[in-house]
C-alpha cells in the first residue's frame, strides 16, 4: 500500500507539470532554435549599439547597483591596518574582486598574483606564429559580449570610462552568424534585436532562426524540452535534480529524435560546454540554453572584441587597478602556504620571470581569493598538503577541465566570408568547432599590409584532446582542409603564409554531471579567510561565462567587505510573464503534490531512470 500512496501523486505530477509546462511555454514549442543558437557561444555591423539596452537596465536597477556609502576608490595603504588581500587568478573574476574592493574606502592592500606572464587567464594574447615571420601576436579564440552582460557593459562604459572613451571602438555592431557542416550552410541566426516584431522570448527565436536542412519534424520533437525548463528555475534544488543526468540522456529519455540530437543539440553542447552531450550535466546546459538564449528575444545578439582582448580591455583595466594601488605579481607561480588558526596567513610563491626565475615569494594574507577554474584549483589542491587536510577543498580534485585548440591561419588571399563569426559541426566525432574571420571582425585594412597577409582566420576546436597531439604542421594542414570545406575554391586557392596554433588542455571547465557538488561556493565553508570566485563558482545570479566570472568576483568582495548581497551588481531581468507564469503554475502544482513543500514532489528528473 505504501508503493501505490507513493505512486498516485508521483503519476497525477507528471499529468499536471507536463500540461502546465506546455500551455504556459507554447511559445517555445520549437525549442529547437535554442540549440541552433547556442552553437556559437565559444571563447566560449549594424547601427544598433548595445549602450541604450544596457543604460536602461542600469537605470532600472540603480538601487540594487549601488556601491558602498562612499564609492571613493581607495589606493593600497602600507599602515599596520590595512587588510591584506592576495587574490590568486588574473582572469575575469580576479580582476573583478579586485576592481570592486578597490573601489571600497576600507584600507586595504590588494596583490594579484598569476603564473601567467600577462594579465588576463590562459585566452591572453600574446602567442606567436610559428614561422614568426608576423610581428603582431595571436589570442586563443575570438570573444564575444552578448546581450545580458549588463555588468561588463557597465564596466566598460562606466568604470573604464577614463580609459576606454569609446565602447564602439572596442566592440563591433551586430551581425548576422552562421552555422556550417560538411555538407554546407545549416543555420543563419539573424540580429534578433532588428526582427520584427518583438515576440515572447522562445516564439521570436523559433520564427526568426533560418533553418537549412533540419527538417520541421525532427525539430518540433525538441518540444518535450519545455517542461525541463519549465522546472530548471536555477535553484540549488534544481542543479542537484538535473545535474544528476547528462543532457545526452535527458534529451533521449524525453524523445527527441537522434537527427535532432546530432545535428543541433551535440553541436550545442560542444561548442557551449565544450564537452559532447554524453558527458556533460544537464543542468549546466539548460541553465546556460536560457541565460544565453531564451531570457529575451535579444539575449542571443552578440557583440565582438574589435581586436586582441588583452590589448583593448585588459590592459587598460590593469592601468586603472594600478593607479588605485592595485599591485601585480605576474610570472609567480603559487607554491604552497601557511596556515594560522584555520585561516591561510602567508601565500607561497616562486617567480617564473627569467630575472627572478626560483625566488621564493611569501605574501602575508588576511584574506585570500581564489580566482581559479576548474583545473587549476585541482592541481593546486593535489600540491598543497594544507590545503588537502580539508574535506571542502579536497572535492575540488574531482573538477576538471577540457582541452581547447585555438589557430590563426594568415592567408594570401582576401576571402569573400558571408558570415564574419561561425559555427560548425560534424567534422570530428566528439569534437566541437567554430571559425571567425578576424579581418572583418577586427576592421583590418589589407591593402596596406606589406607582408603577403590577406584574410586572418580563427578557428577553434573544444574537447580537442585528440587533436592537441597532432604536430603544428600537421593542424595547420588540418585546419585548411575543413576550411577549405566550408569556404570552397575561393580558400582552396589560398596559401598560408603563416599560423598560429595554440594549445590550451584541460583550459575550460568541464560541467560533467554531478560536477554541481564540488564546485565551490563564494565563502569557504572550512577555511575563515578564503573566497573563491570564477564562472566554476555556485552563484543565484544567473549568468554564465565571462559575466558569471565577472559578477562572482563583486560577490566574493561583498561578503569581504560585509556588504549586503547583490550590492554593485546588476541582476537580470525578471523572467517575462509568460515563463514565470509556467513555472509559478509547475510550482504550484509541486507544492500540492509535495503536500505543502515543493520539494518532496516527484521531479522531472525521478522519471527519466
Amino acid at each position: 500500500s505504501m508503493c501505490l500512496f507513493c505512486e498516485a501523486p508521483t503519476i497525477l505530477m507528471r499529468l499536471i507539470a507536463f500540461c502546465t509546462a506546455l500551455l504556459s511555454f507554447l511559445a517555445t514549442s520549437l525549442l529547437i532554435s535554442i540549440a541552433a543558437a547556442f552553437t556559437a557561444l565559444p571563447l566560449l555591423s549594424r547601427h544598433n549599439t548595445h549602450a541604450a539596452t544596457t543604460a536602461q537596465t542600469r537605470q532600472f536597477f540603480a538601487t540594487a547597483a549601488a556601491q558602498d556609502d562612499t564609492n571613493t576608490p581607495t589606493t593600497n595603504t602600507n599602515n599596520d591596518d590595512a587588510q591584506k588581500v592576495v587574490i590568486i587568478g588574473a582572469g575575469w573574476g580576479g580582476l573583478s574582486a579586485a576592481h570592486a574592493l578597490s573601489k571600497s574606502s576600507s584600507p586595504l592592500q590588494i596583490t594579484i598574483v598569476d603564473a601567467a606572464p600577462r594579465v588576463g587567464g590562459l585566452v591572453r594574447d600574446g602567442f606567436s606564429t610559428i614561422n614568426n615571420t608576423l610581428s603582431s601576436k595571436a589570442e586563443a579564440g575570438q570573444h564575444g559580449f552578448w546581450d545580458n552582460y549588463y555588468n561588463i557593459f557597465s564596466l566598460l562604459q562606466d568604470d573604464l570610462q577614463s580609459k576606454i572613451s569609446n565602447v564602439d571602438e572596442v566592440l563591433t555592431g551586430y551581425a548576422e552568424q552562421g552555422q556550417y557542416s560538411p555538407n554546407g550552410l545549416e543555420a543563419v541566426w539573424p540580429v534578433y534585436r532588428d526582427s520584427k516584431p518583438n515576440l515572447p522570448t522562445g516564439l521570436a527565436q523559433a520564427l526568426y532562426t533560418k533553418f537549412v536542412n533540419l527538417p520541421p519534424l525532427d525539430r518540433a520533437t525538441a518540444a518535450p524540452l519545455v517542461l525541463a525548463f519549465s522546472e530548471f528555475d536555477d535553484s540549488p534544488e534544481a542543479w542537484k535534480r538535473y545535474d544528476s543526468i547528462s543532457f545526452r540522456d535527458l534529451c533521449i529519455k524525453l524523445g527527441v529524435s537522434k537527427r535532432c540530437y546530432e545535428e543541433a543539440f551535440e553541436p550545442m553542447i560542444l561548442t557551449g560546454l565544450f564537452a559532447p552531450g554524453a558527458e556533460c550535466s544537464a543542468a549546466a546546459a539548460l541553465g546556460m540554453a536560457y541565460f544565453f538564449v531564451l531570457k529575451s528575444q535579444n539575449s542571443f545578439d552578440v557583440r565582438w572584441c574589435r581586436g586582441n582582448i588583452g590589448e583593448l580591455i585588459f590592459d587598460p583595466w590593469v592601468e586603472l587597478l594600478e593607479e588605485r594601488g592595485v599591485r601585480f605579481e605576474t610570472s609567480t607561480r603559487v607554491q604552497g602556504f601557511e596556515m594560522e588558526d584555520n585561516c591561510i596567513s602567508n601565500v607561497v610563491c616562486s617567480s617564473t620571470r627569467n630575472d627572478k626565475k626560483g625566488e621564493i615569494i611569501s605574501l602575508e594574507a588576511d584574506t585570500v581569493v581564489f580566482g581559479l577554474g576548474g583545473a587549476a584549483l585541482n592541481a593546486m589542491v593535489r600540491n598543497s598538503p594544507e590545503l588537502a587536510q580539508y574535506s571542502e577543498f579536497r572535492k575540488f580534485a574531482n573538477l576538471r577541465g577540457t582541452g581547447v585548440l585555438a589557430t590563426r591561419l594568415y592567408l594570401d588571399t582576401v576571402l569573400d566570408t558571408e558570415y564574419s563569426a561561425n559555427a560548425c559541426w560534424g567534422f570530428d566525432e566528439g569534437v566541437g568547432m567554430t571559425f571567425f574571420d578576424i579581418t572583418k571582425l577586427h576592421g583590418l585594412d589589407v591593402t596596406n599590409r606589406t607582408d603577403g597577409v590577406g584574410s586572418i582566420i580563427e578557428v577553434d576546436y573544444y574537447h580537442a584532446a585528440s587533436l592537441l597531439v597532432m604536430s603544428d604542421e600537421a593542424i595547420v594542414e588540418k585546419v585548411k582542409k575543413d576550411l577549405n570545406t566550408i569556404l570552397g575554391l575561393q580558400c582552396i586557392n589560398a596559401n598560408v603564409v603563416d599560423a598560429a596554433v595554440v594549445r590550451l588542455p584541460q583550459a575550460v571547465n568541464w560541467y560533467s554531471p554531478g560536477s554541481y557538488s564540488n564546485m565551490p561556493d563564494a565563502k569557504s565553508s572550512s577555511i575563515d579567510n578564503a573566497f573563491f570566485c570564477g564562472d566554476l563558482v555556485r552563484s543565484r545570479h544567473g549568468s554564465w561565462s565571462q559575466e558569471k566570472a565577472y559578477v562572482s568576483g563583486i560577490e566574493a568582495a561583498n561578503l569581504i567587505l560585509s556588504r549586503q548581497e547583490g550590492s554593485g551588481i546588476i541582476p537580470l531581468p525578471s523572467d517575462e510573464p509568460h515563463v514565470a507564469l509556467g513555472r509559478s503554475a509547475l510550482t504550484l502544482a509541486k507544492t500540492i503534490v509535495g503536500r505543502g513543500d515543493p520539494n518532496k514532489a516527484p521531479s522531472l528528473v525521478d522519471f527519466l531512470w
